[in-house]
This record gives structure tokens, sequence and C-alpha cells, in this order.
């Protein structure tokens, strides 16, 4: 088994002469994080059935990667630095988009987060200017996806509410089934109908996930 930075620096981190020794900058750290997520997504390998075929040692290897993630609220504080300066130190957007490209979690958030950086220039309060800004694209992102996919309203809204309490989106059961546009939509044939209304609610269903992802944490 080769020892990858990630598994030496958990091992090295249990010593204290490892303090101050480190084999990689924080930087250099956050770009291999990077560049092994990119690899991770091109080249995870699928099984016969199209499911992911992951091996302990990735799995392991992400567990390692979670385990130093950066957070929203490291970001919102280079974001607060950044608007201290004016927005002049540009070197501050550059550690923001590094930290959030070597993060599984904040990935999902990149759009997000840039857009919330070039919008903001003097704020009195960075956090609460963040989730007044999160508050008001969720409600927006959702209201354009029901009105994309023709999906029944009130049922998304509830649906998506119950997703983000429990923490995770269901795609299976009679839920999901619920928020569907009218099956007059899926075509005409009873064989087209079937096949169509598949097809589509796998679309929603990607672009729910997308979206859940996208704002999970956050709210």
């Amino acid at each position: 088994m080769n020892t990858t930075p990630l598994r030496l620096k958990n091992i090295l981190t249990a010593f204290d002469d490892f303090e101050g020794n480190e084999i990689l900058n924080n930087r250099d750290f956050q770009d291999y994080q990077s560049v092994y997520i990119d690899l991770y997504q091109e080249l995870r390998p699928k099984s016969a059935d199209g499911k992911e075929d992951i091996n302990d040692d990735i799995i392991f290897e992400l567990e390692l990667i979670k385990q130093i993630e950066v957070n929203i609220d490291y970001i919102l504080m280079l974001v607060e630095k950044y608007h201290e300066t004016n927005c002049q130190d540009k070197s501050i957007l550059t550690a923001i988009d590094k930290a959030v490209n070597s993060s599984i979690e904040l990935r999902s958030k990149k759009e997000l987060i840039q857009s919330f950086v070039e919008r903001v220039n003097v704020s009195k309060s960075v956090e609460g200017d963040w989730q007044r800004f999160v508050k008001e694209r969720k409600e927006n992102d959702l209201a354009a996806l029901i009105t994309e996919e023709n999906l029944k309203a009130d049922e998304t809204r509830r649906f998506i509410d119950m997703a983000f309490r429990d923490g995770i989106l269901k795609t299976t059961g009679t839920d999901i089934d619920k928020i569907l546009p009218p099956v007059s939509r899926f075509g005409s044939s009873a064989d087209g109908q079937t096949s169509s209304r598949t097809g589509i609610k796998q679309v929603i269903i990607a672009k729910l996930m997308i979206f859940f992802e996208k704002y999970l944490g956050l709210i």
C-alpha cells in the first residue's frame, strides 16, 4: 500500500514533534486535496450494474480529507478579511478558491460562495449578509426549479423542507412521486408514458440533489 501525504500526515499528527514540521504548508496541502478529489470524481470506478465501486483505500482517503476539511465559517472569515482590505488583497480570493476546491462539502457550494464574494463590497456583518444572501438564493433557485420542471409547488416545498430537516433527500418512496408533474406531461401511449415518466423522474431527482447539496448545512 502506498503512503500518501494524507495517510502520512494522519500518522505524524499523533506526535507532538510534528507540529511546526509539516510535510506541506497549508496551501500546498489544499492543492493536493483538490487534485485528489478531482481524480476521484473523474476516475472512480463503476461496477457492472453502473453503481460506484469504491475500494476501502479510496474510502479511507476520503475520510481523511473530511477530517481536515474547512467549513463555511472559515470561508466567511476569509471574506471578512478581504473586505477589511477594501477588496484589494486578491491573494485572499486565491485562498478562498483553494480552500473551497480542497473541500468535498464546499465544492457543491462554490458558485454560491463566489457570487456572494462578488456582490458584497462594504459589509458591517459578513455573516448576517451571508445568511440573507443564502436565504434569497435558495428561494429563487427553488422557485426556478419548480417552474422549469413543472413541479407541484406546495408539495415540493414541503418535500425540500423535510429533506433539510432530516439531512437527507429521499429519492425513493411515495413522497418524491407526490411532487412530480401531472401524468399528462409524460406522453400519450401507455408504454411511452411509463418510459418518459421514469426518465424525467431521474432528471428531476438529479436536479433536486444538486440543489440539496448546494444548500445543505447552510439552512
